[in-house]
């Protein structure tokens, strides 16, 4: 017999006591220590002169990896309690001090790479040949790339310091203000007060007018708070530009694209195959919406389960499917899902007071992760519990690599996540029962990739849009509202009879102020894992050990090289990612020819 998963996580083995917790007050105050050891020792490095310093540069490092997994540990837990209780305000104050940890350490940390930095070119080159130094090769030289394109010194320890009350301080007014929010509506008869995150969730109920008042009813929501969100954007964004400026970076793509490790003639191709073959996604949309009894698709109705007999599972059930379907893929995925699911590593229940939406975090110091978000029983939640899975177990694939050369971009991080979700939505398709069983599934699979091909192209068209104009002057929130829909209708290719103007404010996304542009890394992933899933499929559930090396490579070459040496792919090319859009094409396809 399975034993029964619980719903809620275990936090209590990483601190006990939560919010209020004397160990973690304990961890917070060693990583302090730590930090101010560090500055100390920094400020008494001076520019390597030979290669025979090597040793004390893999000192430091070490030390760095330790107030990077310290950092990571607190800052992930409380991270956590935020997410469970958006009404926390002790661990909302415990998030604004290690946010000034970080702030402080990324000083020091600048300070260290740019003395690093500033040794002459053979020195350099000498230290990376050196036993002490050569596992980070990678990693040192783009230290040294970064160290030379920042401030000096001094100016970006005065930047770090300003931007904890500035521009972090900004990013966590978003997510307080977030936690401010709930909306009454009425679902099957019974009146209820929901947080946003519960209410997001009913955009996908069977009942056309339950979907269409939460949409309208989230809609005044942001509507009658547009000027505090807008004035949050454009003050973060507003702070990122002046940065760029002092920097003398003159392009907004430079540092999404550094931190991606990808060019913009590979982004450029993979938008371009996208929009040659968005025609397709269109008639999937129109189909849907006359299903529906809709001339055209309205945006809340992109959600909505196109049959009667859409299969609903419960936890465990959910959590049953992608076990068995990650053991045919490979005994390690499987097991690993495994004991996160026995371990308690998973926030999944559906109530009143968590934050919106789901992510997974690590915890390097335990080698654990913990998953969030709210499961109410559909196949995209089994899905998105999926995703997740797959985040973590890109973690678990590293955990035999050095600290520093774990730390792998966004786009590569999707691609994980986007892998595992496909096995499961895969599977779904093929176990169906009944036609109907399996047009509803083969939906759920296409609102993904019209999620990745049109959502996020136009959060990507808006946010380039917004920047542009934020570059003359404060964006006012009714421009913001029509640079969204402009942006949307664009995107989704005028296939839109009404759009989310307010969209801009209700995504956490365009606030995060770690990553800038939170958006085209997902589309990356979802079309790079689509040629990973092909060779997977081609091996016949041998390909878990190949996919385990590519994994642990993506942290240490750009991603180009990655594709190049694991799949034999140029992605600069539009041909690469144009056969990952025609498999998405192939269940347009097929979807419509059931839907006949």
């Amino acid at each position: 017999m399975t034993t029964a998963y619980a719903e809620k996580w275990d936090l209590e083995s990483l601190f006990a006591g939560g919010s209020e917790s004397k160990e973690l007050r304990t961890h917070l105050d060693q990583t302090k220590k730590y930090i101010d050891a560090f500055e100390e020792r920094v400020a008494n490095f001076t520019t390597p002169t030979s290669s025979e310093e090597s040793s004390l540069i893999a000192s430091l490092i070490e030390d760095a990896k330790v107030i990077m997994q310290f950092l990571t540990q607190g800052g992930a837990y409380i991270g956590c309690l935020q997410a469970q209780d958006m009404k926390d305000r002790k661990a909302d104050a415990l998030q604004s001090e290690v946010t000034g940890y970080r702030a402080s350490y990324s000083t020091t940390f600048t300070t260290f790479q740019q003395t690093l930095a500033a040794a002459e070119d053979e020195v350099f080159a000498a230290l990376l040949e050196t036993e002490d130094l050569s596992l980070w090769n990678f990693i040192l030289s783009e230290w040294r790339t970064q160290a030379k394109e920042k401030l000096s010194g001094p100016e970006e320890a005065m930047v770090n310091a300003l931007a904890i009350d500035g521009y972090h301080g900004w990013g966590e007014m978003y997510d307080t203000l977030i936690g401010m929010l709930s909306l009454t509506v009425n679902v099957d008869g019974e009146t209820k007060e929901l947080s946003v995150g519960q209410a997001n969730n009913l955009l996908s109920h069977p009942s056309p007018k339950v979907r269409k008042e939460v949409f309208e009813k989230l809609e005044q929501l942001w509507a009658d708070n547009e000027e505090l969100f807008a004035r949050t954007l454009n003050h973060l964004g507003g702070f990122r530009l002046r940065l760029y400026e002092k920097r003398g970076w003159t392009e907004i793509l430079k540092e999404p694209l550094a931190y991606n490790r990808m060019t913009e003639d590979t982004l450029n191709a993979m938008w371009g195959a996208i929009e040659k073959q968005k025609d397709a996604f269109v008639s999937y949309l129109n189909r849907k919406a006359e299903m529906l009894g809709e001339t055209k698709m309205d945006w809340y109705n992109l959600d909505a389960p196109v049959s009667e007999s859409t299969k609903t599972l419960s936890y465990q059930e959910g959590a049953d499917f992608i076990l068995k379907h990650f053991a045919k893929f490979g005994p390690e995925m499987a097991s690993f899902s495994k004991t996160a699911f026995e371990k308690s590593w998973i926030e999944a229940e559906d109530r009143p007071g968590k934050r919106p939406g789901g992510f997974c975090t690590g915890f390097p110091l335990s080698e654990e992760s913990r998953i969030f978000m709210t499961y109410s029983g559909s196949m995209s939640n089994v899905a998105t519990l999926a995703h997740e899975l797959g985040h973590a177990f890109h973690s678990y694939a590293l955990r035999t690599v050095h600290p520093l050369n774990r730390r792998y971009a966004m786009n590569v991080a999707e691609t994980a996540s986007t892998f595992a979700e496909m096995i499961v939505a895969d599977a779904a398709v093929k176990e169906a029962t009944t036609k109907d069983e399996k047009i509803a599934l083969l939906e759920d699979k296409l609102q993904r990739s019209v999620a990745f091909f049109m959502n996020i192209h136009a959060r990507f068209l808006f946010e380039k849009r917004f920047y542009a104009e934020r570059s003359k002057g404060y964006v006012s929130a009714q421009r913001l509202n029509e640079l969204m829909e402009e942006a949307q209708r664009e995107g989704y290719a005028g296939a839109l009879e009404t759009t989310h103007p307010h969209f801009w404010s209700s995504k956490l996304h365009f606030y995060i102020t770690g990553v800038p542009f939170y958006n085209f890394p997902y589309t990356f992933g979802y079309l790079f894992s689509l040629s990973i899933y092909a060779k997977a499929l081609e091996a016949g559930g041998n390909y878990e050990e190949s996919y385990m090396a590519l994994l642990r490579d993506t942290a240490v070459m750009n991603v180009e090289d990655l594709a190049m040496k694991h799949l034999g792919e140029d992605v600069t090319s539009e041909d690469f990612w144009s056969k990952g859009v025609a498999l998405c094409v192939q269940d347009v396809e097929e979807f419509l020819e059931l839907t006949k």
